[in-house]
């Protein structure tokens, strides 16, 4: 694999974060998990920045984000895998 698009720093996350300049809505990006080394796939659904985070999974509103395996807060609108995740769709739980 050459050099991913995304990281995800545990296999329990369900976000990635966008470790590249530019990602367009369609393009298909490689990820990794660095705890296990492990290869993933995702089809972005929207143009991502760079240090924003990429839906792994289907989630909800109201659904838990997890990233580093830690609650980094909650959905307020759902998200697709590959959508991107980040103030217009997901704040912290304690505000």
């Amino acid at each position: 694999m050459s050099q991913p698009d995304f990281l995800v720093h545990d296999k329990a996350d369900n976000v990635g974060v966008i470790v590249v300049e530019t990602v367009e809505a369609g393009k298909q990006l490689s990820g990794l998990i660095m705890e296990t080394g492990e290869k993933v796939e995702v089809k972005a659904l929207d143009a991502i920045p760079l240090g924003h985070k990429i839906a792994l999974t289907e989630m909800s509103e109201n659904d838990t984000v997890l990233k580093y395996s830690s609650d980094i807060g909650r959905m307020t609108a759902d998200a697709k895998t590959g959508n991107h995740v980040h103030v217009h769709n997901c704040k912290t739980k304690r505000w």
